[in-house]
């Protein structure tokens, strides 16, 4: 496993806190392990924030912000817009873990109240460097991972709720540009990252799932090229030429049901290597929580984020529905 100034690259955090470097006619300054600021002298009208390793073992978005802020920091990438780099969790990275003591990406919209756990900690300054960051109108947050599991879809992305607005056909053709043609309709308010800076920030907010988790070294970067390319381009140029919206290029399911795990025995009924998206039959018992039993209710029903070991009261599953893109509510 790499030492931290191996992952982080150049921007050891541990070094570098509260120092900044200038590159031509940018300014980098290091708030924190991890919190990297871009500002060019003279900013275009966006912000914009990268995040990665919530969960400190999905490596390739690790290396994809590495590689940008590496490139940044050699003057090989001109920043237009205020950049935000946020390295969500290096004790995890370090520890070659999902997280150290609980799963980050429950902590955001205030639960990190409700606990003491360095993970709770970071996450409270992770909310108080977004709240320091943005300035513009125009605000934007990628959330990246990969997922546990294989998934039908690759690449997909978490669209969180909304509270009755519309969905955006610039985002989604952007999230197609990247290799992402997949959504999942978020349709209640959560504690992920993500949802934190929709609802508090009004930004363009996704969790952005790029493939599946492997150790650092075994990513095939190639299969991230088209997000690398867009991620790059979002924030060096004034504005991305995009094609027009094409309902044809996207997937998009809605949740159906979260089951939670409430009992000490719980097993979900199917096996470990099961993918993402997978399609049961009607009446398939998909999980036993306790006494419960869950199964399909509806044709189409399929399964995502299952993970049987999750902490208690803790979601265990999610169940989505297909849902034709024209039944959105669409700007």
């Amino acid at each position: 496993m790499p030492d931290l100034p191996d992952v982080l690259g150049p921007y050891d955090g541990e070094t570098l806190v509260g120092k900044s470097v200038r590159v031509g006619a940018t300014q980098i300054e290091f708030w924190d392990a991890g919190v990297i600021a871009v500002e060019p002298d003279q900013p275009g009208d966006k912000d914009v924030i990268f995040s990665c390793a919530v969960h400190g073992d999905e490596t390739a978005p690790i290396e994809i912000v590495r590689d940008m802020l590496t490139d940044i920091l050699a003057g090989k990438l001109q920043v237009t817009h205020r950049t935000l780099f946020l390295i969500a969790n290096p004790a995890a990275i370090v520890n070659g873990t999902r997280f150290i003591d609980v799963n980050m990406n429950r902590l955001f919209s205030g639960a990190h109240k409700q606990g003491n756990t360095p993970e709770h900690r970071r996450a409270a300054k992770l909310e108080q460097y977004v709240t320091r960051f943005y300035q513009q109108q125009r605000r934007y947050h990628y959330d990246l991972h990969t997922a546990i599991r294989d998934s039908a879809h690759e690449k997909f992305a978490v669209y969180p709720f909304t509270h009755g607005g519309p969905y955006k056909m610039e985002q989604l053709t952007y999230l197609a540009e990247c290799g992402v043609d997949t959504i999942l309709l978020n349709q209640a308010p959560t504690t992920t990252f993500s949802y934190y800076s929709v609802r508090e920030h009004q930004a363009d907010a996704f969790t952005v799932e790029l493939g599946k988790v492997r150790p650092f070294g075994e990513n095939d970067m190639s299969r991230f090229a088209d997000a690398d390319a867009m991620f790059r381009k979002l924030i060096s140029t004034t504005e991305i030429d995009l094609p027009a919206f094409d309902s044809n290029r996207h997937h998009v399911y809605d949740v159906s049901r979260s089951i939670d795990r409430t009992a000490e025995d719980f097993r979900l009924n199917f096996a470990d290597d099961v993918a993402n998206f997978t399609e049961f039959e009607l009446g398939h018992l998909l999980a036993v929580d306790g006494e419960n039993e869950y199964t399909v209710e509806q044709p189409g029903e399929r399964i995502i984020f299952p993970n049987a070991k999750v902490a208690l009261g803790q979601r265990a599953l999610l169940t989505v529905v297909p849902m034709p893109v024209e039944n959105l509510k669409l700007v």
